[in-house]
């Protein structure tokens, strides 16, 4: 089985579908950049997802699909979100957050990462 770490620079500053639960159990995808990968977890800016974090609230699961070329990766795992503390402190310190005020920060545990194809 793949692990975080070994597509670790694949993942990062890349976009990718990230699929949530909705409160009726309906999927949710949205595309997104994953902004980090850091301390064995993913880290995602928000700045415009108020469906996504509503759903992530409500319901923690959430499944990644990241495709380069002809290789793929999906990702599954629990998702918590942070509107305040270290976690919002991070990614407004990114670079790539300069430009934007970001609302808070999606963190997801990774449970499982299989390659696709």
């Amino acid at each position: 089985m793949t692990k975080l770490q070994d597509i670790k620079d694949k993942l990062e500053n890349k976009y990718i579908s990230l699929a949530s639960v909705t409160p009726d159990n309906k999927p949710h995808a949205i595309a997104a950049e994953i902004n980090k990968v850091e301390d064995g977890k993913i880290v995602i800016t928000n700045n415009f997802m108020k469906t996504t974090i509503e759903n992530i609230k409500n319901n923690p699961n959430v499944s990644l699909v990241l495709i380069e070329g002809e290789n793929g990766w999906k990702i599954n795992g629990k998702a918590k979100y942070y509107d305040s503390g270290k976690w919002l402190n991070f990614v407004k310190s990114l670079e790539t957050n300069k430009r934007y005020n970001p609302k808070g920060a999606i963190v997801i545990d990774v449970e499982r990462v299989e390659e696709l194809g």
